[in-house]
């Protein structure tokens, strides 16, 4: 299908069709295969025909239609085309194949700042940019001060953009974007910028937009947003369209793959080499077992559910009362928990041969996330270790209807009480 785009902004036209309307549309991209440090070197090489480009579709046959008032929501993996979708929408790229129509002024919430000039002044860069977005002096002239007093930025608003923190920059940019309010709003995970005060002001203008009827396409990372905020979602995966449907029941099924995506992942994730593994081996840890309460090897769990853990050993020299023991560390290495069996008061007897050591937690009380888990034995007094996997074994939690925290690494399973008139 060869390409297309129509573009009508004109504030009379008939909302009866979809204001954002892609049919067929495939985007691909053309790389080169190995990092080429400068122009220079590129050019020898194009010259020798030494350049392997390789080509790949960051979209694939998309064909979806955005009614009047509609705030759909965007989800999928890094790469999956969330980003390049958004780009062909705000006509910022254009696709290689199919056809798009836009109907209405579109303010797309891209890269804040990124077409700012950094020797000009915020004065200047407001004009620019807003010339840019297609508005006249005299509309500018009379939106400035507005911009700026939402920006917060008035001491610093005729200081050149490159003594500007990253985050100013991306103030400046958000408050130019969306001084008016738009017909069509492309938002693309920047709720984030600034501090909390301006995040606030943000998500609530943002907000007052989709109450007054304004289109908002938005990408984000933060399903409990999309679920929030939209009132249709899509789900994108290696740039195809997987599903459109209600945002409960697209992040549900993301949410599902997802976590099977994990459980295959998890269960061959084995860390364990030469790195992180170290003891005199007089004891050998010989394999882990992580199990559910079904006594199933599994890798994902809820808060709240049984876990087990075994651990099988086998002994090459008799060792009086060694204490088998386990650590679990958060995925950013916050240490959450380390306890053992001679803290239990489990004293073990003189051990040869082989067997198994295990661990029960019949409520797990760990919070959403991924974690690492160590395992050790070490001698009685705690002077000599004999073996000790490092780290070496994965789980996640995932958040569970009956519990109700979400924030840290832990549950306290407490109730609020009020008294009071």
């Amino acid at each position: 299908m060869s390409l297309h785009i129509v573009s009508n902004t004109n504030p009379s036209f008939s909302y009866a069709q979809p204001i954002v309307e892609l049919s067929d549309v495939a985007v691909r991209y053309r790389a080169a295969q190995e990092r080429i440090p400068s122009f220079k070197e590129y050019a020898i090489r194009w010259l020798r025909r030494e350049i392997r480009i390789e080509e790949f579709w960051a979209l694939k046959d998309i064909s979806l239609s955005v009614k009047p008032g509609e705030v759909l929501g965007i989800i999928g993996p890094n790469g999956a085309g969330k980003s390049t979708l958004l780009k062909v929408v705000a006509r910022v790229l254009r696709p290689t194949l199919g056809r798009v129509s836009i109907h209405g002024r579109v303010s797309p919430l891209l890269e804040l700042g990124a077409g700012f000039d950094p020797e000009l002044t915020g004065r200047e860069n407001v004009f620019l940019n807003s010339a840019i977005l297609g508005y006249t002096k005299r509309d500018i002239e009379s939106r400035f001060d507005r911009i700026v007093d939402f920006s917060g930025l008035k001491s610093f608003i005729d200081a050149p953009v490159r003594t500007y923190s990253t985050g100013m920059a991306a103030r400046l940019g958000f408050a130019v974007a969306t001084d008016v309010r738009p017909e069509i709003l492309i938002v693309d995970e920047i709720l984030g910028v600034g501090d909390a005060e301006f995040q606030t002001k943000s998500f609530e203008r943002i907000q007052s937009f989709q109450s007054a009827g304004s289109t908002i396409l938005l990408v984000s990372h933060s399903l409990d947003r999309v679920r929030d905020m939209c009132s249709r979602a899509i789900w994108l995966d290696h740039g195809q369209l997987m599903m459109d449907d209600t945002p409960e029941k697209v992040v549900s099924q993301y949410l599902e793959q997802t976590r099977e995506l994990e459980i295959n992942r998890l269960s061959g994730v084995k860390n364990l080499d030469d790195k992180n593994r170290w003891g005199n081996r007089k004891i050998e840890i010989k394999s882990v077992r992580i199990l559910n309460g079904d006594g199933m090897e599994c890798n994902t769990f809820e808060t709240g559910q049984p876990f087990h853990l075994e651990m099988d050993y086998v002994v090459n020299q008799p060792t009086l009362s060694p204490v088998f023991g386990l650590a679990i560390f958060h995925n950013d290495g916050t240490h959450i928990t380390g306890p053992n069996t001679k803290q239990f008061g489990l004293a073990l007897p003189e051990l040869s041969g082989s067997g198994t050591v295990k661990f029960n937690v019949s409520s797990l009380p760990l919070l959403s996330g991924l974690y690492r888990l160590s395992v050790a034995v070490v001698n009685h007094d705690d002077t000599e270790t004999l073996d000790y996997h490092g780290q070496a074994y994965q789980f996640r939690v995932v958040d569970s209807e009956t519990i109700l925290e979400r924030f840290g690494f832990t549950t306290l399973g407490g109730e609020w009480e009020f008294d009071g008139e």
